[in-house]
């Protein structure tokens, strides 16, 4: 009963096997008309990963999730990361916030400050809100960024509507911030919401990997493309190889 499993495949062994880190690596990313990246979709091994971190406590998912984030996006484009908070009542259920670990976590593969720069206001949670209300979005307040206006990324979960991190963007600008990046873990399948193409990827890096829908690679294949890895791709500040992933 005390077995660890996969958050994926429910394999006993580590939180994430490595199948599933190939099958997070080769996910395609999704940009928002607006502008929000996301590293994944909100379906299959994304989705149970956002609700294993999200609901169930496996709170060391936010490693693997900040690391396909960071394939996403350009950290010298960066000076500071902040998360847009859940409410208060979530984060005492939970014990804590995703999007404060999902920061935290990303912060730290870039040797970036990670600071709390914005506090919700009182309202109901996003989650299970209908799509009208969640639209309305929530309200944060931003302390003021100082005399040198940072760069400032902004980290949330899951992106629907886009209305959190806007409303977010909305008060870290208007606190002084010279411009924020709005990027989220996954996207969910919605009207308004397209697959990445490389040439059009707001902020992606050159590591972005394939844009086709990913499946769980065999054992022999898992070990295959190891042994066909080479370390000579890797560059410096990349936040997860392939080669790191099957270690």
């Amino acid at each position: 009963m005390l077995i660890n499993r996969c958050s994926g495949c429910s394999e006993p062994g580590a939180d994430l096997c490595r199948r599933c880190r190939f099958a997070l690596v080769a996910s395609r990313p999704v940009v928002t008309p607006a502008g929000i990246v996301a590293a994944t979709e909100f379906t299959g091994l994304g989705r149970d990963l956002v609700v294993g971190l999200k609901y169930r406590n496996r709170r060391h998912l936010a490693v693997y999730l900040a690391e396909q984030l960071s394939r996403r996006l350009d950290p010298t484009q960066i000076d500071v990361v902040t998360w847009a908070p859940t409410s208060g009542r979530r984060a005492r259920r939970r014990g804590y916030d995703q999007a404060e670990l999902l920061a935290r976590a990303l912060a730290a593969r870039w040797r970036k400050p990670c600071r709390r720069m914005l506090f919700r206001r009182h309202g109901a949670p996003q989650t299970g809100q209908s799509r009208a209300l969640r639209l309305i979005g929530p309200e944060f307040a931003s302390r003021p960024t100082g005399r040198r206006a940072p760069r400032v990324l902004v980290v949330d979960d899951v992106v629907t509507t886009g209305a959190t991190l806007h409303a977010a963007r909305d008060a870290l600008l208007a606190a002084g911030a010279r411009s924020v990046v709005m990027a989220a873990v996954a996207a969910t399948p919605d009207s308004q919401i397209r697959p990445a193409r490389r040439s059009v990827a707001a902020m992606a890096g050159a590591e972005s990997s394939s844009t086709k829908i990913p499946n769980i690679p065999t054992r022999s294949a898992a070990a295959t493309l190891v042994s066909t890895s080479s370390r000579n791709a890797e560059r410096p500040g990349v936040a997860l190889s392939l080669v790191r992933a099957s270690s």
